[in-house]
Protein backbone atom coordinates (compact mmCIF):
# COMPACT_ATOMS: atom_id res chain seq x y z
CA UNK A 1 0.00 0.00 0.00
CA UNK A 2 0.95 3.69 0.06
CA UNK A 3 3.77 4.69 2.41
CA UNK A 4 2.74 6.40 5.66
CA UNK A 5 3.52 10.12 5.53
CA UNK A 6 5.45 11.62 8.46
CA UNK A 7 3.46 14.30 10.30
CA UNK A 8 5.05 17.19 12.21
CA UNK A 9 7.91 15.96 14.38
CA UNK A 10 7.89 12.47 12.83
CA UNK A 11 10.38 10.43 10.81
CA UNK A 12 9.53 7.87 8.15
CA UNK A 13 11.95 5.01 8.73
CA UNK A 14 12.96 2.30 6.27
CA UNK A 15 13.00 -0.54 8.79
CA UNK A 16 16.02 -2.86 8.70
CA UNK A 17 15.43 -4.74 11.95
CA UNK A 18 12.53 -5.11 14.39
CA UNK A 19 12.76 -6.54 17.90
CA UNK A 20 10.22 -8.85 19.53
CA UNK A 21 8.62 -7.90 22.83
CA UNK A 22 6.25 -9.84 25.08
CA UNK A 23 3.51 -7.33 24.25
CA UNK A 24 3.63 -8.56 20.62
CA UNK A 25 3.00 -12.15 21.70
CA UNK A 26 0.08 -11.00 23.88
CA UNK A 27 -1.32 -8.78 21.13
CA UNK A 28 -1.11 -11.64 18.63
CA UNK A 29 -3.11 -13.78 21.09
CA UNK A 30 -5.70 -10.98 21.37
CA UNK A 31 -4.87 -10.18 24.99
CA UNK A 32 -3.31 -6.75 24.42
CA UNK A 33 -4.78 -4.02 22.21
CA UNK A 34 -2.58 -1.39 20.55
CA UNK A 35 -3.17 2.18 21.76
CA UNK A 36 -6.06 4.06 20.07
CA UNK A 37 -5.19 5.35 16.61
CA UNK A 38 -2.23 3.02 16.22
CA UNK A 39 -1.73 0.46 13.45
CA UNK A 40 -2.88 -3.12 14.03
CA UNK A 41 0.51 -4.27 12.68
CA UNK A 42 2.60 -5.73 15.50
CA UNK A 43 5.96 -4.36 16.60
CA UNK A 44 7.05 -1.54 18.91
CA UNK A 45 10.83 -1.48 18.46
CA UNK A 46 12.77 -0.79 15.27
CA UNK A 47 16.04 0.28 13.66
CA UNK A 48 16.59 1.60 10.15
CA UNK A 49 17.30 4.63 7.96
CA UNK A 50 15.45 7.92 7.90
CA UNK A 51 13.68 8.03 4.53
CA UNK A 52 11.81 11.32 5.00
CA UNK A 53 11.05 13.89 7.71
CA UNK A 54 7.95 15.75 8.82
CA UNK A 55 7.83 19.47 9.54
CA UNK A 56 9.94 20.78 12.40
CA UNK A 57 12.28 17.80 12.73
CA UNK A 58 15.76 18.78 13.92
CA UNK A 59 18.83 16.67 14.59
CA UNK A 60 18.12 13.97 11.99
CA UNK A 61 18.70 13.93 8.23
CA UNK A 62 17.54 11.64 5.46
CA UNK A 63 19.82 8.58 5.41
CA UNK A 64 20.66 8.70 9.14
CA UNK A 65 20.48 5.44 11.06
CA UNK A 66 17.98 5.56 13.93
CA UNK A 67 16.41 3.21 16.42
CA UNK A 68 13.60 3.63 18.91
CA UNK A 69 10.16 2.68 20.17
CA UNK A 70 6.98 3.11 18.13
CA UNK A 71 3.32 2.78 19.16
CA UNK A 72 2.81 -0.10 16.72
CA UNK A 73 3.60 -1.10 13.14
CA UNK A 74 7.23 -2.12 13.71
CA UNK A 75 6.90 -5.42 11.82
CA UNK A 76 6.85 -3.63 8.48
CA UNK A 77 9.33 -2.28 5.94
CA UNK A 78 8.31 1.31 6.70
CA UNK A 79 7.26 2.79 10.01
CA UNK A 80 6.70 6.22 11.56
CA UNK A 81 8.94 7.16 14.50
CA UNK A 82 8.51 10.23 16.70
CA UNK A 83 11.72 12.25 16.30
CA UNK A 84 11.85 12.80 20.07
CA UNK A 85 11.95 9.02 20.53
CA UNK A 86 14.61 8.46 17.87
CA UNK A 87 18.12 7.49 18.92
CA UNK A 88 21.07 7.76 16.49
CA UNK A 89 22.59 4.38 15.67
CA UNK A 90 26.27 4.43 16.71
CA UNK A 91 28.87 4.02 13.96
CA UNK A 92 29.74 0.42 13.21
CA UNK A 93 26.63 -1.07 14.84
CA UNK A 94 24.47 -3.67 13.16
CA UNK A 95 20.78 -2.92 12.67
CA UNK A 96 20.01 -5.93 14.88
CA UNK A 97 22.06 -4.56 17.78
CA UNK A 98 20.39 -1.15 17.43
CA UNK A 99 16.87 -2.62 17.43
CA UNK A 100 17.70 -4.75 20.49
CA UNK A 101 18.56 -1.77 22.71
CA UNK A 102 15.69 0.67 23.39
CA UNK A 103 12.95 -1.24 25.21
CA UNK A 104 15.26 -3.22 27.49
CA UNK A 105 17.51 -0.35 28.57
CA UNK A 106 14.62 2.12 28.96
CA UNK A 107 12.81 -0.42 31.11
CA UNK A 108 15.90 -1.30 33.16
CA UNK A 109 16.65 2.38 33.83
CA UNK A 110 13.07 3.27 34.76
CA UNK A 111 12.56 0.25 36.99
CA UNK A 112 15.93 -0.26 38.68
CA UNK A 113 17.34 3.26 38.96
CA UNK A 114 14.23 5.45 39.14
CA UNK A 115 11.60 3.26 40.83
CA UNK A 116 13.86 0.70 42.51
CA UNK A 117 16.35 3.36 43.64
CA UNK A 118 19.03 0.69 43.40
CA UNK A 119 22.30 2.12 44.66
CA UNK A 120 25.93 1.28 45.32
CA UNK A 121 26.45 -1.66 47.66
CA UNK A 122 22.81 -2.76 47.46
CA UNK A 123 21.33 -6.09 46.45
CA UNK A 124 18.82 -7.10 43.77
CA UNK A 125 16.65 -10.14 43.13
CA UNK A 126 16.02 -10.25 39.37
CA UNK A 127 13.44 -12.62 37.93
CA UNK A 128 13.47 -13.62 34.23
CA UNK A 129 17.15 -12.70 34.21
CA UNK A 130 17.68 -14.36 30.80
CA UNK A 131 15.01 -12.22 29.11
CA UNK A 132 15.97 -9.18 27.06
CA UNK A 133 15.03 -6.84 29.91
CA UNK A 134 16.75 -9.18 32.38
CA UNK A 135 20.07 -9.05 30.52
CA UNK A 136 19.90 -5.22 30.50
CA UNK A 137 19.00 -5.17 34.22
CA UNK A 138 22.04 -7.25 35.17
CA UNK A 139 24.32 -4.81 33.34
CA UNK A 140 22.65 -1.67 34.72
CA UNK A 141 22.65 -3.09 38.26
CA UNK A 142 26.39 -3.68 37.85
CA UNK A 143 26.92 -0.08 36.60
CA UNK A 144 24.79 1.32 39.45
CA UNK A 145 27.19 -0.37 41.86
CA UNK A 146 25.01 -3.22 43.10
CA UNK A 147 27.07 -5.57 45.23
CA UNK A 148 24.96 -8.67 44.78
CA UNK A 149 22.49 -9.77 42.11
CA UNK A 150 20.32 -12.85 42.58
CA UNK A 151 19.17 -14.04 39.13
CA UNK A 152 16.39 -16.54 38.47
CA UNK A 153 16.34 -18.37 35.14
CA UNK A 154 15.37 -21.77 33.76
CA UNK A 155 18.74 -23.48 33.21
CA UNK A 156 22.32 -23.68 34.48
CA UNK A 157 23.57 -22.52 31.07
CA UNK A 158 21.46 -19.34 31.23
CA UNK A 159 22.63 -18.65 34.79
CA UNK A 160 26.27 -19.02 33.71
CA UNK A 161 25.67 -16.40 31.01
CA UNK A 162 24.01 -14.12 33.58
CA UNK A 163 27.14 -14.35 35.72
CA UNK A 164 29.27 -13.22 32.75
CA UNK A 165 27.14 -10.07 32.43
CA UNK A 166 27.52 -9.26 36.13
CA UNK A 167 31.15 -8.17 35.98
CA UNK A 168 32.38 -7.10 39.41
CA UNK A 169 29.00 -7.69 41.07
CA UNK A 170 28.48 -11.00 42.83
CA UNK A 171 25.89 -12.87 40.73
CA UNK A 172 24.04 -15.73 42.44
CA UNK A 173 22.14 -17.94 40.04
CA UNK A 174 18.87 -19.58 41.08
CA UNK A 175 17.37 -22.28 38.84
CA UNK A 176 13.65 -21.54 39.02
CA UNK A 177 12.83 -25.13 38.08
CA UNK A 178 14.80 -26.79 40.87
CA UNK A 179 15.40 -24.13 43.55
CA UNK A 180 13.21 -21.99 45.83
CA UNK A 181 14.29 -18.39 45.25
CA UNK A 182 13.11 -17.17 48.66
CA UNK A 183 15.02 -19.93 50.48
CA UNK A 184 18.17 -19.10 48.48
CA UNK A 185 17.92 -15.35 49.18
CA UNK A 186 17.41 -16.03 52.89
CA UNK A 187 20.27 -18.54 53.02
CA UNK A 188 22.82 -16.29 51.28
CA UNK A 189 21.80 -13.06 53.07
CA UNK A 190 21.51 -14.71 56.49
CA UNK A 191 17.80 -13.89 56.50
CA UNK A 192 18.33 -10.17 55.79
CA UNK A 193 16.83 -10.11 52.28
CA UNK A 194 17.48 -7.82 49.31
CA UNK A 195 16.95 -4.10 48.72
CA UNK A 196 15.09 -4.46 45.41
CA UNK A 197 13.11 -7.17 43.61
CA UNK A 198 12.49 -6.82 39.84
CA UNK A 199 9.52 -9.02 38.94
CA UNK A 200 7.88 -10.07 35.66
CA UNK A 201 5.58 -12.75 37.10
CA UNK A 202 3.02 -10.89 39.22
CA UNK A 203 0.59 -12.41 41.70
CA UNK A 204 2.11 -15.88 41.65
CA UNK A 205 5.36 -14.55 43.19
CA UNK A 206 3.94 -11.64 45.19
CA UNK A 207 4.05 -13.01 48.74
CA UNK A 208 7.49 -14.58 48.26
CA UNK A 209 8.86 -11.43 46.61
CA UNK A 210 7.75 -9.32 49.57
CA UNK A 211 9.23 -11.86 51.99
CA UNK A 212 12.55 -11.66 50.09
CA UNK A 213 12.84 -7.89 50.73
CA UNK A 214 14.79 -6.16 53.47
CA UNK A 215 12.86 -3.77 55.70
CA UNK A 216 12.19 -0.69 53.56
CA UNK A 217 12.77 -2.69 50.37
CA UNK A 218 11.18 -2.04 46.96
CA UNK A 219 9.32 -4.53 44.76
CA UNK A 220 9.06 -3.31 41.16
CA UNK A 221 6.48 -5.20 39.08
CA UNK A 222 7.25 -4.98 35.36
CA UNK A 223 5.32 -7.98 34.01
CA UNK A 224 2.35 -10.14 34.94
CA UNK A 225 3.13 -13.45 33.22
CA UNK A 226 1.83 -15.37 36.25
CA UNK A 227 -1.42 -13.39 36.62
CA UNK A 228 -2.45 -10.14 38.31
CA UNK A 229 -5.47 -10.79 40.49
CA UNK A 230 -5.35 -12.26 43.98
CA UNK A 231 -5.20 -11.42 47.65
CA UNK A 232 -2.37 -9.70 49.47
CA UNK A 233 -1.34 -9.68 53.12
CA UNK A 234 -0.68 -6.01 53.88
CA UNK A 235 0.71 -6.60 57.37
CA UNK A 236 4.38 -7.07 56.28
CA UNK A 237 4.03 -4.02 54.02
CA UNK A 238 3.08 -1.87 57.02
CA UNK A 239 5.34 -3.44 59.65
CA UNK A 240 8.39 -3.51 57.37
CA UNK A 241 7.78 -0.31 55.34
CA UNK A 242 7.85 -2.20 52.05
CA UNK A 243 7.02 -0.55 48.73
CA UNK A 244 5.34 -2.03 45.65
CA UNK A 245 5.78 -0.08 42.42
CA UNK A 246 4.53 -0.89 38.92
CA UNK A 247 5.84 0.08 35.51
CA UNK A 248 4.92 -0.34 31.85
CA UNK A 249 6.32 1.60 28.91
CA UNK A 250 3.50 1.36 26.40
CA UNK A 251 0.68 3.27 28.19
CA UNK A 252 2.88 6.28 29.00
CA UNK A 253 2.39 9.62 27.25
CA UNK A 254 4.55 10.61 24.29
CA UNK A 255 6.08 13.38 26.45
CA UNK A 256 7.14 10.85 29.08
CA UNK A 257 8.55 8.53 26.43
CA UNK A 258 10.58 11.37 24.95
CA UNK A 259 11.97 12.18 28.41
CA UNK A 260 12.89 8.50 28.95
CA UNK A 261 14.61 8.50 25.53
CA UNK A 262 16.59 11.67 26.45
CA UNK A 263 17.69 10.11 29.75
CA UNK A 264 18.86 7.01 27.91
CA UNK A 265 20.79 9.05 25.32
CA UNK A 266 22.56 11.05 28.04
CA UNK A 267 23.16 8.36 30.64
CA UNK A 268 23.47 4.96 28.98
CA UNK A 269 24.10 5.37 25.24
CA UNK A 270 27.73 6.47 25.85
CA UNK A 271 28.34 3.23 27.78
CA UNK A 272 26.87 1.20 24.93
CA UNK A 273 29.11 3.06 22.45
CA UNK A 274 32.12 2.31 24.70
CA UNK A 275 31.20 -1.38 24.85
CA UNK A 276 30.71 -1.36 28.62
CA UNK A 277 27.04 -2.21 28.05
CA UNK A 278 25.78 -4.38 25.21
CA UNK A 279 22.60 -5.56 23.63
CA UNK A 280 22.30 -9.31 24.19
CA UNK A 281 20.86 -10.97 21.09
CA UNK A 282 19.43 -14.47 21.22
CA UNK A 283 18.50 -15.03 17.58
CA UNK A 284 17.67 -13.31 14.30
CA UNK A 285 14.90 -14.37 11.93
CA UNK A 286 13.99 -13.07 8.46
CA UNK A 287 10.80 -11.00 8.68
CA UNK A 288 8.88 -13.67 6.76
CA UNK A 289 9.50 -16.05 9.67
CA UNK A 290 7.86 -13.87 12.35
CA UNK A 291 5.71 -16.82 13.50
CA UNK A 292 8.82 -18.91 14.13
CA UNK A 293 10.37 -15.99 16.03
CA UNK A 294 7.26 -15.81 18.22
CA UNK A 295 7.48 -19.55 18.86
CA UNK A 296 11.08 -19.03 19.95
CA UNK A 297 9.94 -16.39 22.45
CA UNK A 298 7.08 -18.54 23.74
CA UNK A 299 9.42 -21.54 24.20
CA UNK A 300 11.26 -19.66 27.01
CA UNK A 301 14.51 -21.09 25.61
CA UNK A 302 15.87 -17.72 24.53
CA UNK A 303 18.63 -15.68 26.17
CA UNK A 304 18.35 -11.98 25.32
CA UNK A 305 16.47 -10.38 22.45
CA UNK A 306 14.88 -11.98 19.37
CA UNK A 307 15.06 -9.92 16.17
CA UNK A 308 13.43 -9.80 12.74
CA UNK A 309 15.39 -8.47 9.75
CA UNK A 310 14.09 -6.87 6.57
CA UNK A 311 16.42 -7.44 3.63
Amino acid sequence: GPLPQPGPGQLLVRVRASALNRADVLQRAGAYAPPPGESAILGVEIAGEVESRGAGVEGFRVGDGVCGLVGSGGYAEHCLLDAGMAVPVPAGWSWEAAAAVPEVFYTADTTLRELGELGAGQSLLLHAAASGVGTACIQLARELGAARIFCTAGSAEKLARCRELGGAAEVIGIDRKTQDFLAEVRRVTGGAGVDVVEDFIGIEYLAKNLAALKDGGRLVVVGLLGGWEGSIDLLPLVLRRLQIKGSAMRPRSIEEKRAITRTFRERWLPLLVDGRLRAVIDSVFPAGQAAAAHERMESNESFGKILLTWS
